[in-house]
């Protein structure tokens, strides 16, 4: 058993298929068990499973801060 992918709040991944937009790459802005995931072409939030997202994952583009910032990425900009 692989242990788990270390994703953190701001990565930019790289998705093997490409989202009905057309887009590839989509932007972590939620963590747990179920991971939010923003595209990066059309904005559209969709809520992944981990192991799911893991397998999914191409590239990891660019990585997020190491240390997450208190109350944020409890809910993607612009949602209440």
């Amino acid at each position: 058993m692989q242990a788990p992918v270390d994703f953190r709040i701001g990565d930019l991944l790289r998705l093997r298929k490409p989202h009905p937009c057309g887009g590839f790459e989509w932007r972590v802005y939620r963590l747990g068990a179920d991971i939010g995931v923003k595209c990066t072409t059309c904005n559209r939030h969709v809520m992944i499973e981990r192991r799911v997202l893991e397998r999914r994952v191409k590239k990891t583009l660019e990585r997020g801060n190491e240390t997450p910032i208190p109350g944020e990425g409890i809910n993607p900009p612009g949602i209440s």
